[in-house]
């Protein structure tokens, strides 16, 4: 009674709801407190990551480098072309070599970018040297004493394999048999008849080919389409003299930009850069087209 004439009744009234305010202004301002706490251990951890990954991206580019170093630093011991006697003897040592069962590789790679796995694990940081002389076959032994890379002139189907000896086929690298040989240019036709190395057969043509465009008489478009005529002309006569030749078996060589209009019945196609009257330019052509680049590793 006393307390409600000298008003205390609603001060303490009022005291009360201050005080349940308070509390629940307190309790609000632990709640931020954890949720800055959490925001702060939260930011803390995000930037642990953060420097984790960038010493992780750090250190793959050291490697990175260190691996395009080390592929710079790596190349062939010797590089070479053989044909004739120093090819046949090469060719005597590697098929005399004999090791234990599954001591020596070969493999045919077709494709830089795409190397068996056997000559991955053979070779490891001298891999990149196959990649770079594919097409090629490539030899090598368990013991890392012999690797070398040969193109041969004959491809064979890719394939890789381990044995006691070093498996591959004279015919991929020397002259085998009776073939023919067929030289194609855009002005030229020179074709032979082979056992073996010896030419025991040959015919041979020249083709008028306008070479340039004189600055009367007709246009430009003109002078091209008389050109491409004669070309086509040609090798209408080309392929007439490929359906006559004596062998089955045809590697066909010359300039790249006819040799697809004419390889549909060739074993083999192969860009050389033969040159002179057809007779001479075949022997040209054969001699390189019978040549073997030979790089060791």
């Amino acid at each position: 009674m006393l307390d409600d004439l000298l008003g205390r009744t609603e001060l303490k009234e009022r005291i009360e709801e201050l005080e349940a305010e308070i509390e629940s202004l307190e309790a609000q301002l632990e709640a931020e407190q954890r949720r800055r706490a959490d925001a702060v251990t939260d930011r803390q951890q995000a930037q642990r990551r953060a420097n984790r990954l960038e010493d992780r991206v750090e250190e793959l580019e050291d490697r990175v480098e260190r691996l395009d170093g080390e592929e710079q630093s790596v190349d062939f011991r010797t590089e070479t072309t053989l044909r004739g006697r120093r090819l046949d003897e090469l060719l005597d040592r590697l098929e005399s070599y004999e090791t234990g069962p599954e001591g020596a590789l070969t493999a045919y790679v077709a494709d830089e970018h795409d190397l068996p796995e056997q000559v991955r694990e053979a070779f490891g940081e001298r891999t990149p040297l196959v990649a770079r002389a594919a097409p090629c076959l490539v030899v090598g032994d368990d013991a890392g004493l012999i690797g070398a890379c040969l193109r041969p002139p004959v491809s064979p189907e890719p394939f890789a394999e381990w044995g006691e000896r070093f498996g591959f086929e004279r015919e991929w690298f020397q002259p085998r048999g009776r073939y023919t040989l067929a030289l194609v240019r855009s002005d030229l036709f020179a074709m032979g008849t082979y056992e073996g190395d010896e030419r025991v057969g040959f015919h041979g043509f020249d083709s008028d080919l306008k070479s340039q465009h004189s600055k009367g008489g007709f246009s430009q478009g003109r002078f091209e389409r008389l050109r491409d005529e004669q070309i086509d002309t040609h090798l209408d006569r080309c392929r007439a003299a490929l359906e006559e030749r004596d062998a089955e078996r045809l590697y066909l060589v010359g300039e790249r930009s006819v040799l697809g209009e004419l390889d549909d019945s060739a074993d083999v196609t192969s860009a050389v850069g033969a040159t002179g009257p057809p007779e001479e330019a075949l022997g040209e052509a054969a001699e390189q087209f019978w040549s073997v680049p030979v790089r060791t590793l």
